[in-house]
């Protein structure tokens, strides 16, 4: 098996909560969470031959504070 990189991040703790629970729904740890998210985005990203959504300029709508 490859050897994984380790890459620090910095989240706010409401983001950090809601992957939390997310990822215990899902039964992964949270560093498990995160990895999955990040590959499913590649995933897509690779599907549909796009880096961005075709709504890039629009703004998120977040409930991060």
């Amino acid at each position: 098996m490859a050897e994984k990189k380790q890459v620090p991040l910095r989240l706010s703790e409401k983001l950090y909560n809601d992957i939390a629970a997310w990822a215990e729904d899902d039964f992964r740890s949270v560093n498990g969470q995160i990895e999955y998210l990040l590959s499913e985005c590649v995933r897509q990203r690779k599907k549909y031959g796009k880096y961005v959504g075709e709504e890039i300029d629009k703004p998120p709508e977040l409930d991060i504070q």
